[in-house]
């Protein structure tokens, strides 16, 4: 795949090459830090990604460029399997879940689609569960 390279996973998710002369994480926002998770998980060519509320923080802006790069690495190998921890529904306005679990006590209680997410984000744990 063309993630085999740096320079490639650069080209590919935008990000600007002056990453290559920082060191890591040091002297970044919050936004940056974030598209830089998702630049190592291209260059790692990871299977398998855990991505722990890689929403924490964002803009609206930063977290629309980070949710396009969750979806270029989805589109470059779909047979990666990510899991995607966060506490709001907005960032699947920009990614499209597969399935969506609501978790208690270490446990799935819960499981369905995109839908799920908006019924809990309007109506509470309360509401769902």
């Amino acid at each position: 795949t063309c993630f085999s390279g740096v320079l490639c996973a650069f080209s590919t998710l935008q990000v600007n090459s002056s990453f290559l002369s920082r060191n890591v994480n040091e002297g970044m926002s919050g936004g940056e830090k974030k598209r830089n998770e998702i630049l190592q998980l291209a260059v790692l060519d990871a299977d398998l990604a855990i991505l722990d509320e890689i929403d924490s923080g964002l803009d609206i802006d930063a977290l629309r460029e980070v949710a396009e790069g969750v979806n270029l690495l989805r589109e470059r190998k779909p047979e990666m399997s990510i899991i995607l921890i966060t506490h709001y529904q907005r960032l699947l306005n920009y990614i499209e879940p597969d399935f969506v679990h609501i978790m208690k006590g270490g446990q799935i209680i819960q499981t369905g689609d995109k839908e799920l997410a908006k019924a809990l984000e309007s109506g509470g744990y309360k509401n769902v569960v």
